[in-house]
């Protein structure tokens, strides 16, 4: 296995070791690879570089000099951590410069059958961390350190860490040819289709993955899986791609789950200083997937330390705090964040049994550098009065000496209904905003969607509000309006704004296709019957890309009047519009 290659633009990789252009074919060297992970890389410590990249496989994936030095920093804990032993964490980095690699068709399949918080990062990487660190006197400086990095565009934190899991503990024993062992294997695993649970074989053991599709119905459950009995070893079942075990992350937090919901509604700066990366990065990953099945579309960064290439960006005071939820462990940033608003302190993680004892809410004037105590220091108050019954019913679980996962069920319930309590009143004046079907007729240009108005969906919220499926009492009118300003309702209005035009696109072209093309082109000039076989062929590409919701049958009759359309064309212009 060669080092990783140089710094340069991202390209697309080809075969082992040699130059590649353009996105891999679906039948091409590690394409099946590419669908689950961008790479994978070794971070090891040397005594005069520091952390340094030691592999990057395959060996032709590129990385530019700035994205090397975000993996080497990130991928080790900083010395404030102490982690001795195995640890596992991710982080989350900003793809740099250089031609973005193209989706082939299988990764837009898959990105359109998932739900929108679970689609591909298009300019981020994840990165998933094994970190191990124990004493060796065979080392200079007397510790083995090295961390094992899976690099994806994917945030299925569960089955990364499940796999990491399996394969670093045998990859820090057995090294490289355990590796390339490892990316074979994933190169023969099915793409990840949303709505199919896959049998996912490594080193021995099968993975038994369900990936989540937009129409799973979140509060079912996980799905049944498949059979085991012809399965070999029986597989390693995970409820889960990406699920955290919500319970357990909020612990420390339960009595202010509420309010910490409302910040990562609006969009507001949060940093999370905790013991370790670890701890860091569950707790930014638990925080970020309150909002489900709404996008999170603020940036966040699971771990994030002084070397990262964006801290001068984060930390600079000529401008309001970005916003961002940033997940650290060095105290230096109580110092440098201290005209940020909002800083959750988490302190040292306590045995499972009964609840910790939960951070107080105090005033971010009583910040101290380095010697902060736990606590969540802002001036935040909410908009909704808090849920008491929650945290009685929580209680009432530890007490009963209730499952973990149980808890974290209830927990995720009692989220989801809050998010889905405040985004339907949105769904539905959404809705009124779309154009009558009957309006939509073949041979004109489909009518625009009707203009979002803010005061139009406060008024209506009095008679179609969240008080129909929510009992939580509070200042909805002011919640929705500093909704308004958030990143998140920008990045809601646009996709739905975005599904609604595809549809009206997908019923005017149903409509053209149930018209009587023959009357249509009796008065009409070869101009114009030219000008809608072109826009024929550009909404059956659109579609066949699965980027509007046809019916295959409409598909079929739209290339049947191409057909039609075209063969009434004198001969040399069928020859330029389908040249032999």
């Amino acid at each position: 296995m060669d080092q990783g290659s140089g710094a340069g633009p991202h390209r697309a990789r080809g075969c082992l070791g040699a130059p590649s252009c353009g996105a891999r074919a679906p039948g091409a060297p590690w394409a099946r690879f590419s669908a689950w992970l961008e790479c994978v890389c070794v971070v090891t410590f040397d005594l005069e570089l520091g952390q340094a990249l030691e592999l990057v496989y395959p060996s032709d994936f590129q990385l530019t000099d700035k994205e090397k030095s975000s993996i080497c920093y990130l991928s080790f804990p900083d010395s404030h951590s102490g982690c001795l032993g195995d640890t596992q964490f991710c982080f989350r980095i900003r793809q740099c410069g250089g031609q973005r690699r193209p989706w082939h068709t299988d990764d837009r399949h898959c990105d359109s059958g998932a739900p929108v918080s679970l689609q591909r990062e298009p300019a981020h990487y994840f990165g998933y961390v094994y970190f191990r660190q124990v004493k060796d006197s065979s080392v200079k400086r007397g510790y083995f350190q090295k961390s094992l990095v899976l690099v994806s565009r994917l945030p299925f934190v569960r089955l990364f860490q499940a796999l990491l899991s399996l394969v670093a503990p045998e990859y820090f024993d057995k090294l490289a040819p355990c590796l390339e062992a490892v990316c074979n294997e994933i190169d023969q695993w099915p793409a990840p289709v949303p709505g199919q649970t896959l049998n996912l074989p490594v080193m021995g053991v099968v993975l038994q993955v369900h990936i989540p599709s937009s129409a799973d119905k979140p509060e079912s459950g996980p799905p049944k899986q498949c059979s085991h009995k012809n399965l070999l070893p029986a597989p390693v079942v995970l409820t889960s791609v990406h699920e955290l075990d919500l319970f357990r992350c909020f612990r420390p937090v339960l009595a202010h789950v509420q309010l910490l919901w409302e910040l990562m509604l609006l969009g507001e700066p949060l940093l999370v200083l905790a013991p370790s990366p670890a701890v860091s990065s569950e707790m930014v990953l638990a925080l970020t997937s309150c909002l489900q099945p709404l996008k999170f579309c603020c940036d966040y960064r699971p771990y994030f330390t002084v070397h990262d290439s964006e801290f001068k960006e984060f930390t600079t005071r000529t401008q309001a705090p970005p916003s961002v939820v940033l997940g650290v462990t060095n105290p230096f940033f109580i110092k440098t964040l201290q005209h940020w608003p909002h800083v959750l302190r988490i302190g040292e993680p306590k045995m499972p049994g009964d609840l910790p004892k939960q951070i107080k809410l105090k005033k971010p004037s009583r910040l101290k550098t380095l010697d902060t105590k736990p606590g969540l220091y802002t001036a935040y108050t909410t908009y909704l009065h808090r849920d008491k019954a929650l945290l009685r019913r929580l209680l009432k679980g530890l007490q009963r000496k209730r499952p973990s996962d149980v808890q974290t069920a209830v927990l995720r319930q009692h989220l989801l209904e809050l998010t889905q309590s405040f985004i339907i009143p949105l769904e539905h004046y959404m809705a009124s905003l779309m154009p009558l079907q009957k309006s939509i007729t073949p041979w004109k240009t489909p009518p625009q969607i009707h203009p979002f108005r803010q005061d139009d969906f406060l008024r209506s919220l009095e008679r179609s509000g969240p008080q129909l499926t929510c009992l939580l009492k509070g200042d909805w009118l002011g919640l929705y309006r500093r909704f308004f300003k958030s990143p998140h309702f920008d990045g809601w209005y646009r996709q739905r704004h975005k599904e609604m035009a595809q549809k009206l696109e997908a019923l005017h072209l149903e409509a053209i296709c149930e018209a009587n093309l023959e009357i249509w082109m009796q008065d009409k000039s070869e101009v114009e019957v030219v000008d809608l076989v072109l826009k024929l062929r550009e909404r059956l590409v659109r579609a066949q890309g699965h980027q509007l919701p046809v019916k295959e049958a409409t598909l079929k009759r739209a290339r049947l009047y191409i057909e039609t359309v075209v063969g009434s064309l004198p001969k040399d212009l069928q020859v330029v519009l389908c040249p032999p």
